[in-house]
């Protein structure tokens, strides 16, 4: 479940970093869209971990 919320948080960011971008700029995602993506799938990650006392 983890790893679904962390893809899907990075391909929200990359879906709407490449959109709204004017038609004469040209398609594709910049390399900031990118290391936000990233960074966005690692917080969704840090969290969305199990904590420690939900087993007690």
């Amino acid at each position: 479940m983890r790893t679904a919320v962390a893809v899907l948080a990075g391909l929200a960011v990359i879906y709407f970093g490449s959109r709204g971008r004017a038609p004469d700029e040209g398609g594709g995602v910049t390399g900031g869209v990118i290391v936000l993506a990233v960074l966005a799938a690692a917080l969704a990650w840090y969290l969305t971990r199990p904590g420690d006392n939900a087993a007690k």
